[in-house]
């Protein structure tokens, strides 16, 4: 498998609503073992499957607490009442980071590769990670929950860089 190359905002697969996985065939194998390559290279924490242009409910993670690792189907099931606030940056968006307030802890849950359920849960940077890549999967990127102020000064930076 390989390495696949990341779409950037402005690519309407990455504002679609990805579909939920039925049957593990072949093509999702190839798909989880895309997303754990693509993943799997310097300076990336996740990746959801339609960054690689893939509308599927499937995202990877390269997290020094988690290792690498794929999760099919991930719905959040538990966030924390508490926040944490920091820049938070994204493949989709080169080299912008926004503050960008999310809850403290997350917790998810979906299937691995084999259809055995997993979960991924934690807080800080796992926490970050996994709202923002469930969100990648709703069809959401992070700027749309940045404060309004904040939203119209990523949103002009962004333009220029089109």
């Amino acid at each position: 498998m390989s390495i696949r190359p990341i779409r950037v905002v402005g690519d309407p697969v990455l504002r679609t609503p990805c579909d939920p996985i039925g049957e593990i065939t072949d093509g999702v194998r190839g798909l989880v073992q895309d997303l754990i390559d693509t993943v799997d290279d310097e300076g990336r924490a996740g990746v959801a499957a339609n960054q690689i242009g893939v509308s599927l409910r499937a995202f990877s993670w390269n997290l020094e607490d988690h290792g690498i690792g794929c999760i099919l189907n991930p719905v959040i099931v538990e966030l924390s009442e508490e926040t944490q606030d920091g820049d938070e940056g994204c493949l989709s968006v080169p080299e912008l980071w926004f503050p960008r307030t999310r809850s403290a802890y997350a917790r998810c849950v979906g299937t691995d590769v084999d259809g055995n359920e997993i979960e991924l849960a934690g807080d800080g940077i796992t926490a970050r990670l996994i709202q923002h890549e469930v969100g990648h999967l709703d069809g959401a990127l992070y700027i749309d929950g940045l404060e309004r102020s904040v939203k119209k000064q990523a949103l002009r930076q962004i333009r220029e860089r089109l």
